[in-house]
């Protein structure tokens, strides 16, 4: 039974938890990530519409080039407070100053490890310094938030003395960091409790991930009394990454009840954003965001979520609430249920004798290590049954490719569509990416390419490529398709034209 804590169902009277976003501070410290000025410009103007509450944007007094990003950010004047990081020294709070951010983050070493070996200053010394600098801050800044690094592994009592002394020096809020993620949810939960009464503003959270409890220690807090949570798309961040957004705030919403602000909707599009810029894809499994977190591939699973996605779903949290898409997938595991769903939106209805015939032959070729595409099981059926889905709406006629290191990657494709042959030519970031392009401009109705997967399945320069692609149409349903050839670029075309073909296939059988 799924606990939940109650609130008024009323989303403006609901108990509210903000949303501070540090994808483009903490999130670019991943090994191997860096946003260019434009990315990040592109991803705060995102994060703005969505609804965070605080983007930290960077930390100005690290480079020239950080500075000039974190003004140009600031100077957008989003809809949203733009924050900048400072180390515990006056020249740091003057470049976030300069930069022109709503709010300055200091912080400093707070545990014992930290202060003998980072700073070497006593407990006492971390106190004054912690006063001075907060104060410096408020003179320049409506807007000042404190972090005690390394809190979970300072005692509680010089804890509560580093943050009193912040407070009483004009600190708008203060921030819990678990900084190397040693801390449980119960550690947190007894931490954030005795914190609590002893502050009496904002209590932020920002937990790593190095354990694999950043998102379970974020949501302790939270219920331990914190006020905000720090987290960063799709998780990244140093090491180990930090607490996810897209998880953070469902929780929130969905099992606490709580109003964050997020319009949560846009998180699957935000995601796949940090992905694209960071070069670093979401695994398939991982929660709310993954392309299979609402995907079904077990018989009893697709038979229940058919009849109720409550069934194997966990119903206050839907695909639509998250911007994603209910699946039924293929696969060695797959039941009549979802075959036959799948069938009847192409109008082929195989007898018993058939559909045991066709599961037969699915579950054969996944036995294999072989995805199994919607295109796969339409192509299985219509040899079966010898009923027709309607044709190839999109046949290639033709190819031609244009490449090489001084020259923009150029594709012409000419196309028999619907009878009649179009030609289309463009350019793209490589061969690939121009071949699908030029493919797609044939069309009238073009499906939008959401996901594309290449793999080799032999090895050499010669190598058989497999090439696995999403697309959606105009009415957001999603379909997949596949190919294989030692040509990836005639492989690729190949798997569009098969996704084209069952996206008309299905508009017109559903009409």
């Amino acid at each position: 039974m799924v606990r939940q804590v109650a609130f008024s169902s009323d989303k403006n009277s609901r108990r509210r938890i903000t949303v501070f976003d540090t994808t483009l501070r903490d999130g670019e410290q991943t090994p191997g990530v860096s946003f260019t000025p434009s990315d990040k410009i592109e991803i705060a103007h995102q994060l703005s519409d969505i609804g965070v509450h605080i983007i930290e944007a960077g930390f100005p007094a690290s480079s020239a080039d950080e500075y000039s990003t974190v003004k140009a950010i600031a100077a957008e004047n989003l809809d949203v407070i733009i924050c900048g990081l400072a180390r515990s020294v006056k020249q740091d709070v003057d470049r976030c100053i300069d930069a022109g951010v709503d709010m300055v983050h200091v912080f400093i070493p707070t545990s014992e490890v930290q202060r003998i070996h980072t700073i070497r200053k006593s407990h006492e010394e971390v106190v004054a310094i912690t006063g001075d600098i907060v104060r410096y801050a408020r003179d320049h800044a409506d807007k000042v938030l404190f972090s005690a690094m390394d809190a979970t592994r300072t005692g509680i009592p010089e804890l509560i003395e580093v943050y009193t002394a912040a407070v009483e020096a004009g600190a708008t809020a203060i921030n819990v960091p678990d900084t190397v993620g040693v801390a449980t949810p119960t550690f947190m939960q007894a931490m954030i409790g005795a914190l609590r009464p002893k502050i009496p503003v904002t209590i932020d959270v920002h937990c790593h991930n190095d354990f694999g409890m950043a998102t379970a220690n974020t949501i302790s807090a939270v219920e331990a009394g914190a006020d905000q949570v720090q987290v960063t798309v799709n998780g990244i961040g140093e090491r180990a990454g930090n607490a996810d957004l897209a998880c953070t705030v469902m929780v929130i919403e969905s099992i606490f009840g709580c109003n964050t602000g997020i319009k949560t909707e846009r998180l699957v599009e935000t995601s796949r954003m940090i992905s694209r810029f960071s070069g670093i894809m979401v695994p398939p499994t991982y929660p709310v965001t993954g392309e299979f977190a609402f995907s079904h591939e077990s018989g009893i699973h697709s038979q229940g979520v058919i009849e109720n996605s409550s069934t194997f779903e966990p119903g206050i949290m839907t695909p639509e609430m998250v911007g994603h898409r209910r699946r039924l997938k293929l696969g060695k595991h797959v039941g009549r249920h979802a075959v036959r769903e799948m069938l009847s939106q192409v109008h082929i209805s195989p007898d018993d004798a058939q559909m045991d015939e066709i599961i037969s032959r699915i579950k054969q070729i996944s036995s294999k290590g072989k995805k199994v595409t919607e295109h796969d099981l339409y192509e299985i059926a219509e040899t079966v049954t010898g009923m027709s889905t309607g044709g190839r709406y999109v046949e290639l006629v033709d190819i031609a490719i244009m490449t090489g290191n001084h020259m923009i990657p150029t594709a012409t494709v000419r196309a028999r569509v619907n009878g009649v042959e179009e030609v289309c030519c463009r350019t793209g970031n490589g061969a690939v990416d121009a071949a699908i392009k030029a493919l797609i401009g044939t069309v009238p109705k073009p499906a939008t390419l959401k996901e594309f997967h290449i793999s080799a399945i032999s090895e050499g320069s010669d190598a058989i490529g497999h090439v696995t692609l999403v697309v959606e149409d105009e009415k957001g349903r999603v379909f997949d398709a596949a190919a294989s050839g030692d040509d990836v670029v005639l492989a690729s075309t190949e798997a569009m034209i098969n996704a084209i073909n069952m996206v008309y296939r299905n508009g017109r059988n559903n009409h």
